[in-house]
């Protein structure tokens, strides 16, 4: 007996999957909105307990420390601006300006009152002269009372005047130029060829009898000027006499000498100074130091 052939059936296709996608996305949509509500709504006490602290946090840190705000350019003209806070910076004083007492060596006076009561018989006689100003103290001593004549060996006399000055001047720090002076009448020896090395060995000789009384090497120079710095004329003896001489200048504030306008007639008195040029040509200037 045949079998009967079974007919197969279509297996039937579902249509209505979609409606699970669908649903799962409504269901993704929903809970989405709901999370975007949530963050929405703000709890204004939590906020304002959050608000407090920070503000707390940022006012402590400001008084221990000054920061400098600076003006915001978005600021609205409705907002009132507040006023910024700024660092108050210690302003250094200017060192206030010296005054010319200050600039004067006030020693001088004092090496000059003591320089006078020593030497006041020489002073007296004419044979020592002190001139000073605010820079210098020039204690002038006449040639015939330290030297002879065409020489630049120290007498004993003139040792012991020296001697004493050198006791006054070792005691103060001041610098010490020793300046020798000739008149114009020429020498010319073995040893001095020519009123150049007369004047600066009579300097050189002061300078060393200096030394020997104590008084600090370093601080002292000894310049010839020769012939070229005369205070009177040369045409007449007393004029010459006066022309050689030795000056000890005792420096004040300044380790610089002034250069003295002098004229014959004036001779005794401290002319107008002026300041001397650093460098000299040797027309107007000539030292020989040692």
């Amino acid at each position: 007996m045949s079998r009967r052939k079974r007919k197969k059936h279509e297996e039937h296709t579902n249509l209505e999957r979609w409606l699970v996608s669908y649903a799962d996305f409504i269901t993704l949509l929903f809970a989405f909105f709901v999370v975007m509500y949530s963050i929405s709504s703000v709890n204004d006490g939590k906020y304002r307990v959050l608000s407090d602290s920070l503000q707390q946090v940022f006012e402590s840190q400001g008084s221990s420390l000054n920061v400098i705000e600076f003006e915001n350019p978005l600021t609205t003209p409705n907002k009132p601006e507040q006023q910024p806070q700024l660092i108050e910076l210690p302003i250094p004083e200017e060192a206030p300006p010296i005054s010319e007492e200050e600039e004067r060596n006030p020693t001088l006076e004092e090496i000059a009152e003591n320089v006078s009561q020593e030497v006041d018989e020489l002073i007296q006689n004419g044979l020592v002269a002190i001139n000073q100003n605010e820079n210098w103290l020039e204690i002038e001593i006449k040639s015939s009372i330290l030297f002879d004549s065409g020489g630049a060996t120290l007498s004993e006399d003139a040792e012991d005047v020296l001697a004493s000055l050198a006791t006054i001047i070792k005691t103060y720090e001041n610098f010490i130029q020793v300046e020798g002076f000739t008149d114009n009448r020429p020498i010319n020896t073995a040893r001095f060829p020519s009123n150049w090395e007369l004047s600066s060995a009579r300097a050189a000789s002061v300078v060393h009898l200096f030394e020997d009384e104590g008084v600090n090497p370093e601080k002292m120079q000894a310049i010839g000027y020769g012939e070229f710095r005369p205070k009177a004329d040369n045409a007449t003896a007393e004029g010459r006499n006066s022309n050689r001489r030795v000056n000890l200048v005792v420096l004040g504030a300044n380790n610089s000498r002034k250069v003295i306008k002098t004229t014959p007639d004036k001779a005794k008195k401290i002319p107008r100074i002026e300041e001397e040029p650093e460098q000299f040509d040797s027309e107007t200037k000539n030292l020989i130091e040692f």
